[in-house]
């Protein structure tokens, strides 16, 4: 069975309205677990800041959202470096790409086409809140920290910070498979 390569994103952002003109939000952090299927435990961990290019201000509202602030991301690595520093770390045949839900994996596919840098995934993306609901059966999908208290965890760490979440997302992933939970794309060969 292959291992779940585990991401989660934070970008820029502001309050609604306060968007300043022409504003696309990019991604200013990178955090990734990968959860060995078979032990149900954490292997590797993968954080990076990325400078964003077009809106290069982190505003007060997404430092008070993520904690990051100005010279985090000042200090980070452009998103084609983060990038590769990530894939050099994945082996499609052996881990599927997923996160709690499209959000991340859309936000990639956006970022890679509009700044020319190749998408550093196979094309599958197991979208994990999606799949949380499906198995055990909810009326909609949860938030990670609702998911988080579903099943009785703590939310460990900052939420809202990349390492931290993807390490959330990782544990509520091992108690799906605690349970039975399996998926297709877990089980296909590269």
């Amino acid at each position: 069975m292959k291992n779940l390569l585990i991401l989660d994103l934070e970008a820029t952002c502001h309050a609604r309205g306060e968007e300043p003109p022409g504003f696309v939000s990019e991604i200013i952090e990178i955090g990734a677990v990968l959860l060995d299927t078979a032990t149900r435990a954490v292997t590797r961990e993968y954080q990076a800041f990325v400078r964003p290019e077009r809106f290069p201000a982190i505003s007060a509202y997404c430092t008070a959202l993520t904690t990051i602030r100005q010279p985090d991301i000042d200090g980070g690595l452009p998103l084609a470096a983060a990038l590769r520093d990530l894939a050099a770390r994945y082996d499609p045949a052996c881990a599927v790409f997923a996160s709690w839900g499209f959000y991340d994996q859309r936000q990639i596919e956006r970022e890679c086409a509009a700044k020319g840098i190749p998408y550093p995934f196979a094309p599958t993306h197991i979208s994990l809140k999606h799949n949380h609901a499906k198995f055990y059966r909810l009326p909609r999908p949860l938030g990670m920290d609702a998911a988080l208290r579903f099943h009785g965890l703590p939310l460990l760490g900052t939420h809202h910070r990349g390492r931290d979440d993807a390490r959330n997302i990782a544990a509520i992933a091992a108690r799906m498979l605690a349970d039975g939970w399996a998926h297709r794309q877990l089980m296909a060969s590269p």
